[in-house]
């Protein structure tokens, strides 16, 4: 059997950074290295099922991201990977919203399925299938585990009383009760804990309860309910905590739990309720019970369809398999042992693991509507590309059980910096060499093997991080390794090159967008949409980390197009706080002066590669620019600080006023002047020939 990467053992991960060109030696625990095993391992993984009552948020799509990067880098390394969710589709308040809408909860649940569907694809999430709880196969294994379980001797029923509002005649949960706190004296709290003091209690002992749904006072009122007495799994759990491959934290708060004693958990609902009916009773399993039940629906489902998968391999006792469910550190008590217990009744395998993370904030605050942080899936890819949000949260991730905020001005900087600046502006900066005599064909050989196999051997690490979820230490990897081959690029000057020894100006782009191809494909379980654009342009698909490891060479490679467009701060604006229109069209400015022929070619514009860049002291627009014209240099002040960083702009085309009489200014003299676009709110932009333009060129 392949044991899971976190089983008993540890191993040490150097995180590969440099620093002055030496290599940083970091360790991070890991875990046991199994990854490094040959023959591929069976995986079925799942994401916490999304309420099928509302739309999805970057709450939701933080798990689905995380399990995704996870799911991709197996799948690179050639392991089997079944990747499965649903739609968490019962429950009282689907009841209330379909009522509310004037619809049947089915119908609700029907397009907020379709739905939820859209906003994971728009971010890329590879589910193999994304089923429902409301579905043939979950009643039916619901049903199966309620047999079990009553078969087990591991049901009781048991009166209690339960709140009921009279005018609506329902019994109502305990999210639907506010009241005042009975210990710290808080007003308008839940039924079931206070926000302030962080005390648990019963719907009962609130104060001045009252109905959320009408307002009035709820009555107490006798009911007959099913418990399951999670108590004679104490043996099974012990097991299941002590010794399977539970992170440290998740098993310290599972002890807290089985230490205080494990209460019955109470699995049954009163009418009206939407969901499954229990056999026998004029009542319904509660969605608690239904819901994890929905994974192995959604699996079923699956391997019904597919001819090589097979339910019983993967769900029996003692399967080889592994079984991972990524969660929110909210569910890890429902997870870690109500779970494990109706899987053990029900004769199924236990969890490998639960990997779980923690909350997501907003620039610093809980998500809120009223305070502008409550963002929705849909919402967000309106505004930005979903690979930032996919980056951004690689970048915070760990495998902890840590908190993780969301900076949007964070988000749009380290977009800028690090995929557009410091990656994608290595294919920019090259791809343009190749044109020159060459027809974009790829030089033979690289000029610096050994470099190539500097950043191939960062390989095994990188993946070893993945599949550790350290994705934060995996991405810090990538971008040292992308200053590398930055340095390397600005270090060989093939602008200098292009006219005297355009072969070796040629061996040169062809070594960096070979490095630029490996880092994509380092980053391909972050940013697959991306890496699936670079490997069309570059004809060479990656579908396995192994196809990395050779460079290519001698062939033709495409004409350029941008991968990525920068980010500008307009964009990052709260999407709940949208910017105020413009009172005037900025695009639309008063006519100029018309001009004849004559006047318009006294102007001489030409083509030039930006040579170096650099930041003025003392401005806060400037950047000065080293700039050729094929046969000669010169210093070029221009105001575009605002939109480039300098690192950015070196080996780029641009066009340029090459007869603009000198400008002397306080920090030098500007001899042209590049051309911008600029509409007032937003940009300038560089304006920048086609591919296949050469620096010296006149334009006309």
């Amino acid at each position: 059997m392949n044991h899971p990467i976190t089983s008993r053992g540890s191993w040490r991960l150097c995180d590969g950074s440099y620093k002055h060109g030496i290599l940083c030696i970091r360790t991070l625990a890991i875990g046991s290295p199994t990854h490094l095993v040959s023959s591929p391992r069976e995986l079925l993984v799942t994401t916490a099922l999304p309420y099928a009552n509302g739309p999805l948020h970057l709450g939701h799509l933080l798990e689905s991201i995380q399990a995704d990067i996870w799911v991709r880098s197996l799948r690179l390394a050639g392991h089997r990977v079944s990747f499965v969710c649903a739609d968490d589709a019962h429950g009282t308040p689907i009841m209330l919203k379909a009522a509310s809408e004037g619809i049947q909860p089915e119908k609700l649940i029907e397009s907020m399925q379709t739905a939820h569907e859209e906003d994971l694809g728009r971010f890329a999430i590879s589910f193999d299938h994304y089923h429902s709880t409301h579905s043939p196969e979950n009643r039916a294994l619901v049903h199966k585990f309620y047999r079990d379980l009553e078969q087990g001797g591991h049901l009781l029923t048991r009166t209690i009383r339960q709140m009921y509002d009279p005018k609506i005649r329902l019994f109502l949960p305990d999210r639907y009760i506010r009241g005042t706190c009975p210990r710290c004296g808080a007003a308008d709290q839940y039924g079931d804990s206070c926000e302030i003091c962080g005390a648990s209690y019963d719907p009962s002992d609130l104060v001045d309860p009252r109905s959320t749904l009408t307002g009035l006072p709820p009555e107490a009122r006798e009911t007959e309910h099913v418990f399951v007495k999670l108590e004679n799994f104490r043996d099974v759990l012990l097991t299941f905590v002590h010794e399977g491959a539970l992170d440290r934290g998740v098993r310290r708060k599972l002890d807290e739990w089985l230490d205080t004693g494990l209460r019955d958990w109470d699995i049954t609902r009163d009418a009206p309720y939407f969901g499954f009916e229990i056999p026998g009773r004029k009542q319904f399993f509660y969605v608690w019970l239904d819901a994890p039940i929905g994974y192995l629906a959604s699996f079923e489902h699956l391997a019904r369809t597919r001819s090589d998968l097979d339910f019983d391999h993967y769900l029996k006792p003692g399967s080889p398999t592994e079984l991972y469910h990524f969660i929110g550190k909210d569910i890890i008590y429902f997870h870690g042992l109500f779970w494990p217990a109706l899987l053990a009744a029900a004769g199924f395998r236990l969890p490998t693991s639960l990997w779980v993370h923690g909350f997501l904030t907003v620039e610093g605050q809980k998500m809120s509507k009223s305070r502008g942080t409550f963002l929705t899936a849909s919402e967000f890819a309106a505004a930005f590309p979903p690979e930032a949000l996919r980056y951004y949260f690689a970048l915070k991730l760990g495998a902890g059980v840590e908190d993780i905020d969301l900076s949007l001005d964070d988000l749009i900087h380290r977009f800028n910096g690090d995929l557009v600046g410091k990656l994608v502006n290595l294919a920019a900066r090259s791809a343009p060499f190749l044109r020159h005599g060459a027809s974009g064909r790829l030089a033979a050989n690289l000029p610096e093997p050994a470099l190539y196999e500097s950043f191939r051997a960062q390989r095994a690490t990188i993946v070893a991080a993945y599949e550790a979820r350290e994705y934060a230490s995996a991405l810090r990897m990538i971008l040292d390794l992308a200053d590398r081959a930055n340095q390397y690029f600005a270090g060989s000057t093939p602008w200098k090159l292009e006219q005297s020894d355009p072969e070796r100006a040629r061996a040169i782009a062809t070594q960096t967008l070979n490095h630029f191809r490996l880092l994509i494909g380092y980053l391909k379980p972050v940013l697959p949409d991306l890496a699936h654009r670079v490997e069309s342009w570059l004809d060479s698909p990656v579908t396995g980390w192994s196809e990395l490891d050779t460079p290519l060479l001698d062939r033709s490679v495409a004409p350029y197009t941008p991968l990525l467009t920068r980010l500008t701060t307009r964009t990052g604006r709260p999407l709940s706080n949208p910017p105020s229109p413009p009172a005037e069209d900025p695009h639309v400015s008063e006519p100029k002066e018309m001009i004849d022929i004559d006047l318009f070619s006294r102007l001489d514009l030409r083509v030039a590669r930006i040579l170096s860049a650099e930041r003025v002291d003392g401005s806060q627009k400037l950047i000065r620019l080293k700039i050729s014209l094929g046969t000669e240099e010169r210093t070029v002040f221009a105001g575009i600080q605002a939109h480039y960083a300098p690192e950015d702009l070196v080996g780029r085309l641009t066009v340029v006023v090459a007869n603009l009489a000198p400008r002397k200014m306080r920090f030098g003299t500007s001899e042209a002047m590049v051309l911008a676009a600029n509409d007032g709110a937003t940009g300038p932009f560089l304006l920048a020939p086609d591919s296949g333009a050469e620096a010296g060129m006149v334009v006309r």
